[in-house]
């Protein structure tokens, strides 16, 4: 598994765990999650690449990046 797969991935186990919540309550904790623990250089490559890659990612992993902080370079 490439980087940017493991990437796409995680976030998408990430909203795996939070679905059980509901759809407001999840998208909130998957983009509080990613912003806590994924360091910043994570966060660019996910926003990088996942136009490229929009079938594999969640929806809601999607929906949750419109609310994480996106550091510039």
């Amino acid at each position: 598994m490439s980087p940017d797969e493991k990437l796409i991935y995680m976030a998408n186990q990430i909203a795996g765990f939070f679905r059980a919540q509901g759809h407001d309550r999840a998208v909130a904790g998957i983009a509080d999650h990613i912003q806590r623990f994924w360091e910043p250089h994570m966060r660019r490559r996910f926003v990088a690449l996942a136009p490229e890659h929009k079938a594999e990612v969640d929806p809601w992993v999607a929906e949750a990046f419109t609310r994480v902080k996106v550091p510039e370079i």
